[in-house]
């Protein structure tokens, strides 16, 4: 079992990764406002919407709000634990969906 001492590392350099190609993504600011902070990464849309990734360190898991619905991540291959679902599967659908095109993103 993960310790708190390797999660939180882990999860801090998974939610930077994630802030730097949605960066890349949207370089101006004009399609959304990203961020993190203590642990959660936040995406809030232009015409509104926001997307919540944050850290749950007594379960070891990343809990993902989108669109009126909630997913639950489990490293150190973040799997969705009642889906079995890949978090980079699932974030390139709500991003490619909500940004209008395909969007791609690198997890690992």
């Amino acid at each position: 079992m993960e310790t708190e001492a390797t999660f939180r590392p882990a999860v801090d350099a998974l939610l930077r990764r994630l802030l730097r190609q949605l960066d890349a993504i949207d370089p101006d600011g004009e399609k959304m406002d990203v961020r993190i902070s203590d642990g959660v990464l936040q995406v809030d849309f232009e015409g509104g919407g926001t997307f919540v990734l944050s850290q749950q360190v007594p379960v070891r898991e990343l809990w993902l709000s989108a669109e009126r619905r909630a997913w639950h991540f489990s490293g150190p291959g973040w799997a969705e634990r009642d889906t079995g679902e890949a978090l980079g599967a699932v974030l390139e659908g709500l991003f490619s969906r909500r940004l209008g095109g395909p969007v791609r993103f690198t997890v690992d």
